[in-house]
C-alpha cells in the first residue's frame, strides 16, 4: 500500500482528488446519478413536443433562449439536440459509469478481499478523464452551434457537416479514454488482487460480471475511439474519411476530396455500441444475483453456468454488431450469418434469465426493497430481450427499422431492466457505504412508481412502431398513420412524467438516510461475500485483518450452520 495511506491526507486529497477506491467509486456514482437526472429531464421536455406539437412553453424560451425556443415553440433542429444528447447522455455518462464506475469501483475490491485496486492513480484518472468528457459534453449545449444533433449515433455524412458534432466527438475521446483506463484496472485487480483461498469459482457473480464488462470496453472501445478521430479529421483537418464524393447539400456539391465510406463509420460504431448493450446489463445482472441469493436465502442456481453463459455472452457480443445494418444493402449471405449470431446470443441471456428464476423456486423470499427491484428486473429484462428477436431478423426489421419499436425494445432492456437492478443495487449496498439504511417505506414507494410508470412510457412504443412512426420525427401529427397513434404519444408523455414525480421519493430517501437513516452493523441482510466481512463504512485498506476466503460465495442455508449463512472467510468447524 502507498506510503500516502499513513498519514492523514487534506480534503483535496481525501475526497476530490482521491486514489481511494470507495471515494472514485462514491464520485462516479454521484456524478452519473446527475447526469442520469439531467438526461431525464431532456427526455421529459422532448415528450411535452411529441405529446403537443406546435404547443408554446413561454417559461421554456427563458430557460433555453429565443434561438432554440422562440416564443416557446421549439425548433426541429433544437428537438434534435436534445434526442442526440439525451441518448448520449444516459448511456455514455449515466448508466455505465454508474454500473461499472460506481458499483464496480466501490464494491469490486471489497467483494474480492482487495485493500485498493491494483493501480489507485490510474483508477482516480479514470474518473476526472470521464468528468472532463461530461463537462464537454453539457458545456456544447452552450457552444454558439449548440449540442450535436446528428443523433447518439452520429451518423455521417450528417455528423460531418452539421454543427455541434465537434464538441460530441471531443467528449466522446475523454470518455473512450477513461473506460479504457478503467478497463485495464479492473482485470489487473481481478486477478492480481484476490484475498488468499478466492479461486475463480468462488467470485461472487457480480465480480465475473464486471471482469467480463472491462474485457468488452478494452476490446470494443478502441475501434470506436479512432472512428472518433477520423471523424474529427473529416470535420477539422479536410479529410473524407467518411465523406462519398459528389456529395450535394442546399443544392450545393460539396468541395471535399471525397471517396469516403459513411457505412465504414456505422461498423466502427456498432462494433462498440452492442457490446456496450452487455456493458450496460452484465454489471446489472450481477447485481441482481447478489440480491436474490441473498434474499432468497439459498445459492444462486447453476452458479457455474452462470458463470460460462456470461463469458459466451462476452465472446458472441463482438460477431452480432451488423444486425443494426440490415437496411445498408449488405446482401443475403452476410445478413444470414449477424441474422444467425443473433439468435444464438439470446441462448446464454435465456440461461441467465432462466437460473435467475429457477433460484426463487422454492425459496423463503424477504420482500425488501433491493429484492422488489431485482425481482422486477427479471420480467421486464425478459420483454426487452424477446422484443429483440424480430429486430435480429431480416424480414421483420425491415419494417420495424427505426420505428417506436426499437425504442420501446432498448429502453425496457436498459431502462425497466437495467435501471431497475441499479437502483435495487444502491439500496442493497447504501448500508455498506454509509452505516445506516435507507427508508423502507420511502423504498416501496419509489419501486412501484418507477416500475408502474416506466411501463406506461415505452409498452405503447411497441404499437406505435408496428404503426410505422419512425423514431426520428419530432411531430408524428404531420402523417396520418401517425395521427392514428397520438394518444399512444401523449399517454406515454403522461407517464414520462408521472416518472420523473415518482424519482422524488427515491431523492428524499438517498440523501436523507445519509444523515438519519437507522444505524446498522457491518453486515445488515446476513449476506455471505466479503464486502460484508468489513466495517460500515470501510477504512482506508478495507479490512481490518487481511480476509482468507474458506468457501463458495452464497452458502445460504447450510444444515450444519443453525446461523442460516455461512460467511466465505468463515473458517470450517
Amino acid at each position: 500500500m502507498s506510503g500516502e495511506h499513513d498519514h492523514e491526507l487534506g480534503f483535496w486529497r481525501k475526497y476530490v482528488f482521491s486514489i481511494d477506491h470507495k471515494v472514485i467509486g462514491i464520485q462516479y456514482t454521484i456524478t452519473a446519478l446527475l447526469f442520469l437526472l439531467f438526461g431525464f429531464t431532456l427526455m421529459m421536455v422532448m415528450r411535452f413536443q411529441l405529446a403537443y406539437p406546435g404547443t408554446e412553453i413561454p417559461f421554456l424560451a427563458k430557460i433555453f433562449g429565443e434561438g432554440n425556443m422562440p416564443g416557446g415553440l421549439m425548433l426541429p433542429e433544437f428537438y434534435n439536440q436534445l434526442g442526440a444528447m439525451h441518448g448520449t447522455i444516459m448511456v455514455f455518462l449515466g448508466v455505465v459509469p454508474l454500473a461499472v464506475g460506481g458499483f464496480g469501483n466501490y464494491v469490486m475490491p471489497l467483494q474480492i478481499g482487495a485493500p485498493d485496486m491494483a493501480f489507485p492513480r490510474l483508477n482516480m484518472a479514470s474518473y476526472w478523464v470521464y468528468f472532463l468528457g461530461g463537462v464537454i459534453m453539457l458545456g456544447s449545449f452552450f457552444l454558439p452551434s449548440g449540442a450535436a444533433q446528428s443523433g447518439w449515433t452520429s451518423y455521417p455524412p450528417l455528423s460531418n457537416i452539421n454543427p455541434g458534432q465537434t464538441a460530441w466527438l471531443f467528449g466522446m475521446v475523454f470518455l473512450i479514454t477513461s473506460s479504457l483506463l478503467g478497463s485495464v484496472n479492473f482485470i489487473v485487480t481481478i486477478i492480481q488482487l484476490r484475498a488468499e483461498g478466492l479461486t475463480f469459482f468462488r467470485l461472487p457473480f457480480f465480480v465475473w460480471a464486471q471482469l467480463v464488462t472491462a474485457f468488452l470496453l478494452l476490446l470494443a472501445f478502441p475501434p470506436l475511439e479512432a472512428a472518433g478521430v477520423l471523424q474529427l479529421m473529416d470535420r477539422l483537418a479536410g479529410t473524407s474519411f467518411f465523406m462519398p464524393s459528389g456529395l450535394v447539400v442546399s443544392n450545393q456539391v460539396l468541395d471535399i476530396a471525397g471517396e469516403g465510406n459513411p457505412l465504414l463509420w456505422q461498423h466502427l460504431f456498432w462494433f462498440l455500441a452492442h457490446p456496450e448493450v452487455y456493458v450496460l446489463i452484465l454489471p446489472a445482472m450481477g447485481i441482481v444475483a447478489e440480491i436474490l441469493a441473498n434474499n432468497t436465502r439459498k445459492p444462486l442456481w447453476g452458479y457455474r453456468s452462470l458463470v460460462y453463459a456470461t463469458i459466451f455472452l462476452g465472446f458472441m457480443s463482438f460477431i452480432v454488431w451488423a444486425h443494426h445494418m440490415f437496411m445498408t444493402g449488405m446482401g443475403t449471405t452476410m445478413s444470414a450469418f449477424f441474422q444467425t449470431t443473433t439468435m444464438i446470443i439470446s441462448v446464454p441471456s435465456v440461461i441467465i434469465l432462466t437460473a435467475m428464476v429457477i433460484s426463487l423456486w422454492g425459496a423463503s423470499i424477504r420482500y425488501t426493497v433491493p429484492m422488489l427491484f431485482a425481482i422486477a428486473f427479471l420480467p421486464m429484462f425478459a420483454i426487452g430481450g424477446l422484443t429483440g428477436l424480430p429486430l435480429g431478423l431480416t424480414a421483420s426489421d425491415i419494417h420495424l427499422h427505426d420505428t417506436y419499436y426499437v425504442i420501446g425494445h432498448f429502453h425496457f432492456v436498459v431502462a425497466p431492466g437495467t435501471l431497475m437492478a441499479l437502483f435495487g443495487g444502491i439500496y442493497y449496498w447504501f448500508p455498506k457505504v454509509t452505516g445506516r439504511l435507507m427508508n423502507n417505506m420511502l423504498g416501496k414507494l419509489h419501486f412501484w412508481g418507477t416500475l408502474i410508470f416506466m411501463n406506461v412510457v415505452f409498452m405503447p412504443m411497441f404499437l406505435q412502431g408496428m404503426h410505422s412512426v419512425s423514431r426520428r420525427l419530432y411531430d408524428q401529427t404531420v402523417y396520418e398513420h401517425g395521427k392514428d397513434v397520438q394518444d399512444l404519444t401523449i399517454a406515454s408523455s403522461w407517464g414520462a412524467w408521472c416518472l420523473g414525480i415518482a424519482q422524488i421519493p427515491f431523492i428524499i430517501n438517498f440523501f436523507a438516510s445519509i444523515f438519519a437513516g437507522k444505524k446498522v452493523g457491518s453486515n445488515p441482510w446476513d449476506a455471505t461475500t466479503l464486502e460484508w466481512a468489513a466495517p460500515s463504512p470501510p477504512p482506508h485498506g478495507n479490512f481490518e485483518t487481511e480476509p482468507v476466503v474458506y468457501r463458495g460465495p452464497y452458502e445460504y442455508s447450510p444444515p450444519e450452520d443453525p446461523t442460516g449463512f455461512s460467511p466465505q472467510n468463515k473458517a470450517p468447524a
